[in-house]
């Protein structure tokens, strides 16, 4: 994934407050759509694309799945971001 695709991913608000959200720790689609006041398949749908980008990633536990943040690759789009900005 190239850091235009990254900053396209993040650009949208709720995909951004989602990652804000698993900084905290891993949750469940079911905590983190009513912290962002969204509709469940609408919270889905962004995990779908923040998942597919490779900026979190999933487990499942029993009948739920819980989402948490790819901090290693998260980290190198923020060190690529630094370097084109300086």
């Amino acid at each position: 994934m190239k850091l235009a695709d990254y900053l396209q991913i993040i650009s949208d608000e709720n995909r951004l407050a989602i990652l804000n959200l698993l900084k905290s720790g891993p949750l469940c689609v079911c905590e983190i759509f009513p912290a962002l006041d969204i509709p469940q398949n609408l919270a889905s749908h962004h995990l779908k694309v923040l998942r597919d980008g490779g900026l979190v990633g999933y487990e499942r536990q029993g009948t739920k799945i819980i989402y948490s943040r790819n901090k290693d690759k998260i980290a190198r789009y923020q060190k690529l971001l630094a370097k084109a900005v300086e």
